[in-house]
């Protein structure tokens, strides 16, 4: 079921020969060149006292994003990037990048800016709570204070409450791209276009955990939103039947005992 483009040779498509991070952060990205070096510099700022690295995703931007990028690894920033030669949708660069990245627990961003990267840290500790406890989970950011229009807040709103009813997620907003879990929990789970809408149902399905997390919004100050409102409502609405085939369809086997004579 995956849909992950294969990822252009571009310059940091193989993993440095550096010990693995704690967290790598994972931010896609189509045409963000003004916002690149913004977030890289926030991202640095949020995690200085934590073992990181910034795995980016270009997927297939056509302004100067490749360029931007190139500019802040050279600045020193511990940063990789992938391309996707054509646009394949934001789910398919969130797999390649967690696929990429070296470190045990991954944290999302979208690369717009309005997601605060000085939360990662406090959802991070969560996340390390939660397996410490033995638990598997995936923390989610909540958007409380949301910087959107009112019409792009208004069908958040009926495609959240549509949502919640039919897959009983126990997550106020899936649609915050901040979130952080565990790099294998994601790879056991289906991979699909559009499944970064559908997180914590799909944990649930494997079995995990879902936590929300209070975090900070801000409005979109560079660049132009690659999201129409009513095409994602659509879009979302449609996908939900397809999801809700795909929850009542897993099974969990519990393993009693070793088999092994």
């Amino acid at each position: 079921m995956s849909s992950a483009p294969r990822a252009g040779a571009g310059p940091d498509a193989a993993a440095p020969d550096l010990p693995a991070p704690l967290v790598s952060v994972v931010v896609p990205v189509r045409n963000e060149a003004p916002n690149i070096a913004p977030l890289v510099g926030e991202i640095e700022a949020a995690l200085g006292a934590v073992p990181h690295e910034i795995v980016y995703v270009d997927d297939g931007s056509t302004d100067g994003t490749g360029d931007a990028l190139a500019a802040a690894r050279a600045a020193g920033a511990p940063l990789r990037w992938l391309r996707h030669r054509a646009s394949c949708g934001q789910s398919a660069a969130v797999i390649t990048g967690v696929k990429a990245a070296r470190g045990r627990w991954i944290a999302t961003l979208d690369g717009d800016g309005q997601n605060d990267p000085a939360d990662i840290p406090r959802l991070l500790a969560r996340a390390e709570a939660e397996a410490a406890a033995g638990r598997r989970t995936l923390v989610a950011g909540h958007r409380v204070n949301r910087k959107d229009s009112g019409v792009k807040r208004y069908t958040s709103r009926i495609a959240n409450a549509i949502r919640s009813r039919l897959l009983r997620d126990a997550t106020p907003d899936t649609g915050c791209g901040l979130k952080v879990f565990p790099r294998d929990l994601f790879l056991e789970l289906p991979h699909f276009d559009h499944m970064h809408r559908f997180l914590p149902a799909l944990t649930l399905r494997q079995g995990g955990q879902v936590v929300s997390e209070p975090v900070n919004h801000r409005p979109r100050v560079r660049g132009v939103s690659n999201y129409g409102t009513l095409d994602r409502l659509l879009v979302s609405i449609f996908d939900l039947v397809g999801m809700a085939w795909l929850q009542r369809r897993g099974r969990r086997p519990e393993i009693e005992r070793d088999a092994a004579p």
